[in-house]
């Protein structure tokens, strides 16, 4: 079967060399047509020269206006408040009726020192609200969230209900978007000792999978100096995936029941040069394919599980073969004995 394959894979490789050689005669024909075009493309090199000066100040003016975008009074101490409210006691108890949240990992909060990149995988709408919920209290009304700033501020009144209810911070998310002052408010808020939530995906997951994972989170802890802690988030896809308004809880056989949501922080990465942000944030993506669980640790055994308990039950029968197990007898209570004096029922 594998020799089969190979031959079909030459056989291709040498069909694909005869068309090959097939055109060569076509492109020698239009050598002459190039040559005669090399003078307008040299001539057109300080036009392309031009517009890529002015794509580049385009693009710089655009950063510059995320600075404009971001709604600053949303970090005051009346919203922190009020936004504190919302969340504990409407937001929150919504989202209770729908999930059925976990968080581990929270003994890492004991060893941090804000400001810190918090860096999380992306597959739904209630990753922002689940996160915040899951931080301790003072992590979360000093945490700022990063926001696509081409969905999420293409109003005023939009921005501000976002900026309000979950303290974000409008960015670009098409990669490269940390020059020419598109970062100024950041690491203004940074400076001022606010906590940096991102997703590094840029988007949500439509399939749940992690997507490709861009470097600026990275970029940004180095420029500051700062940790980077990874989170992963589970379950919310399943709960309200992209293209769903509101979350739904899942079909029981008598009654609806919630979905099981879990938030688990990583250990945090130290700040390392910006050259290394690639391997940055191969840690990070490593953290997810984990799961968020530790190195080495893939499943995590449940003392209920039947299939360990048959399996133990199993070895223990391997290793006492020969004494009789009543797994399924009912013990037989002995006969109780005559009493002197007293005939026995057999008599």
């Amino acid at each position: 079967m594998g020799e089969g394959r190979l031959n079909r894979a030459v056989e291709h490789g040498k069909a694909r060399t005869s068309e090959i050689k097939a055109r060569v005669p076509d492109l020698k024909d239009r050598m002459p047509e190039f040559k005669d075009r090399m003078p307008d493309l040299k001539e057109r090199v300080p036009e392309l020269k031009e517009r890529g000066a002015e794509l580049r100040a385009r693009g710089g003016e655009l950063a510059r206006q995320y600075s404009k975008m971001d709604v600053s009074w949303a970090r005051c101490g009346y919203a922190r408040a009020l936004r504190e409210g919302l969340l504990r006691f409407g937001l929150g108890p919504m989202m209770d009726f729908y999930l059925r949240r976990r968080a581990v990992g929270l003994e890492v909060f004991g060893e941090l020192t804000p400001p810190v990149i918090f860096v999380a995988n992306h597959s739904s709408h209630l990753d922002t609200p689940t996160i915040l919920r899951a931080l301790p209290r003072k992590w979360m009304n000093r945490t700022a969230v990063a926001a696509a700033a081409d969905y999420f501020y293409k109003s005023r009144w939009k921005a501000s209900g976002v900026a309000l209810l979950f303290n974000t911070v409008p960015l670009g998310r098409n990669g490269g978007g940390l020059g020419n002052g598109a970062t100024d408010h950041v690491d203004k808020i940074i400076g001022q000792g606010w906590n940096l939530l991102m997703f590094p995906e840029g988007t949500r997951s439509r399939h749940g999978e992690i997507g490709k994972v861009r470097s600026g989170a990275a970029v940004i802890a180095a420029q500051h100096g700062i940790d980077v802690v990874p989170i992963y988030v589970s379950g919310t896809h399943e709960a309200m995936p992209p293209g769903q308004n509101w979350p739904k809880r899942r079909p029981g056989r008598i009654l609806s029941r919630r979905h099981k949501i879990e938030v688990r922080f990583g250990r945090p990465i130290a700040p390392r040069d910006e050259s290394d942000r690639r391997e940055v944030m191969d840690e990070v993506r490593a953290f997810w394919d984990r799961k968020g669980r530790p190195e080495g640790v893939t499943v995590e055994p449940k003392a209920h599980d039947v299939l360990l308990m048959h399996k133990a039950l199993r070895d223990y029968e391997e290793r006492h073969g020969e004494a009789p197990t009543l797994r399924f007898e009912h013990p037989v209570p002995p006969a109780e004995e005559p009493a002197a004096g007293r005939p026995s029922s057999a008599a």
